[in-house]
């Protein structure tokens, strides 16, 4: 009974101290969800129209987006299937800046330079991520925010467990009649919704989590057999010999063609060209659309064109083990990508029910606290 009484007055004094902002971030993921969707519905210089034709390679739409952005540091050149738009990528942590210079693939005609920290999807991404706070103080108290909300499904599972037989059905089933109370109904939309959410909200607390401590993500890849390091880093270039240029007049190039050789069935094909005389020039393909976690992520040193390795997880797809899979799914997991369309329909809906919960719950506590105040029966 003790038992029972302290997993009550967890839950609910954890609930009423991190209900509002459980509500942002579950509200917010919701209306991120198909972000990429209603971008593509909405923003038309995403697509060109297909030609008989071979696309230009990365170095001469390289020279025309630094051309459009002269003082900001080209991130990547991303080659999307047929009928989409080649993008420039220009991203940069301190300062903080994110383009994308959309261009038709066949002539190098800019289309768009679009602002990625600007617009209705980035101020909502902000809300999930920082809760509008600057990053160090939002990151920390979403991830905080997430831990607790952990706490809590865990101990309203607790709560739900049916002592009798006879109360089953009641937990698991809206057994409403004409007269049941709003009260009643109220209860049991808090006590059914988040017993049939509360698995699949933990497995998407949890991925949350990986995000937001790293001492968590460390716990879980080398609990999973994990052995690399979690952490991205360029493994560099080293020159033969000091003052010797690349083998080739256009490094990027060469990898680029070398990279649509092994991967003809690729949906994407990004090139990153070297930031500085000691970088490497990284690429990656994708043969899928939709997810992220098959990317096979590919370095070369940028004067001999030779493939380096690396020992984190963002290496070749084929030498990755279960728990490097795992973490690179990561992403696709929390988003519902990993099951196409109807994955991210299901993790939209477990986020409105995710979102639901706090209101219900305050509810439910609103009611016993008036219906416990002197003179109330």
């Amino acid at each position: 009974m003790r038992f029972n009484t302290t997993i009550r007055k967890l839950h609910l004094w954890l609930g009423i101290s991190s209900g509002l902002l459980v509500f942002v971030i579950a509200i917010t993921g919701c209306l991120y969800a198909f972000q990429e969707e209603i971008l593509n519905a909405t923003q038309p210089f995403r697509f060109v129209e297909s030609q008989n034709k071979p696309y230009l390679p990365p170095s001469k739409l390289q020279a025309i987006a630094q051309h459009e952005l002269p003082d900001k540091l080209l991130h990547s050149i991303k080659f999307n299937v047929e009928g989409k738009a080649a993008e420039a990528i220009f991203y940069h942590y301190e300062p903080t800046y994110y383009y994308t210079i959309y261009l038709n693939p066949y002539n190098g005609d800019v289309l768009k330079v679009n602002d990625n920290e600007a617009g209705f999807f980035r101020f909502v991404l902000n809300g999930h991520f920082f809760l509008w706070l600057p990053p160090q103080i939002g990151q920390p108290l979403v991830a905080s925010v997430t831990l607790v909300f952990v706490v809590l499904l865990i101990t309203g599972l607790i709560l739900w467990f049916p002592r009798e037989l006879f109360v089953l059905k009641q937990s698991v089933l809206f057994v409403w009649r004409k007269n049941t109370h709003w009260r009643r109904k109220n209860f049991d939309l808090h006590n059914v919704l988040g017993y049939y959410a509360g698995f699949f909200a933990l497995i998407i607390a949890l991925t949350g989590l990986i995000w937001g401590f790293q001492w968590f993500a460390n716990g879980v890849y080398k609990s999973a057999g994990g052995e690399k390091s979690l952490t991205y880093y360029d493994p560099g270039s080293r020159r033969i010999s000091s003052g010797t240029k690349s083998l080739e007049s256009s490094p990027i190039d060469s990898i680029w063609i070398r990279i649509q050789h092994e991967y003809p069935g690729a949906k994407s094909i990004e090139v990153h060209p070297p930031e500085s005389d000691s970088s490497s020039i990284a690429a990656n393909a994708n043969i899928e659309s939709d997810t992220y976690w098959k990317i096979d992520y590919r370095y070369f040193n940028q004067y001999t064109l030779e493939e380096i390795s690396v020992n984190h997880i963002y290496g070749r797809f084929q030498e990755a083990n279960v728990a490097d899979k795992m973490m690179r799914m990561n992403y696709d997991i929390h988003v519902g990508a990993i099951g196409g369309l109807a994955g991210k329909v299901f993790v939209f809906l477990i986020g409105l029910v995710v979102a639901s919960l706090p209101i219900t719950g305050f509810i439910i506590w609103w009611g016993k606290r008036k219906k416990n105040k002197p003179g109330n029966k």
